[in-house]
């Protein structure tokens, strides 16, 4: 029980240090720089998820839309923004790219 509670503090300790070191020093004018490592992190853990949710959810409401963008002829525009737009976002931008 001792050990977990050590691990557990240590790791806490940990996280909270690698969060907390000023890294303003390295930034350029817009206050990050292409690619670095806190880009790198913030997209894999945050913006990615949120792209790929953002395609599961875009794709049904797509299937939804279906039927009153076909006899309009806007299905590849509704395509393109429900489905298309969030899966570039998702899986064909580098990792850190500027968002």
């Amino acid at each position: 029980m001792q050990t977990l509670k050590s691990l557990i503090t240590s790791l806490s300790l940990a996280v909270f240090l690698a969060f907390s070191l000023p890294g303003t020093a390295l930034a350029n004018e817009s206050g990050t720089e292409s690619g670095d490592d806190a880009a790198i992190i913030f997209d894999l853990l945050l913006l990615r998820p949120a792209g790929l949710i953002a395609t599961v959810v875009g794709s049904a409401f797509f299937v939804v839309a279906l039927p009153f963008s076909l006899p309009t002829g806007s299905v590849e525009k509704t395509f393109n923004s429900l489905v298309a737009s969030p899966a570039v976002y998702t899986f064909y931008r580098t990792m850190g790219d500027e968002i």
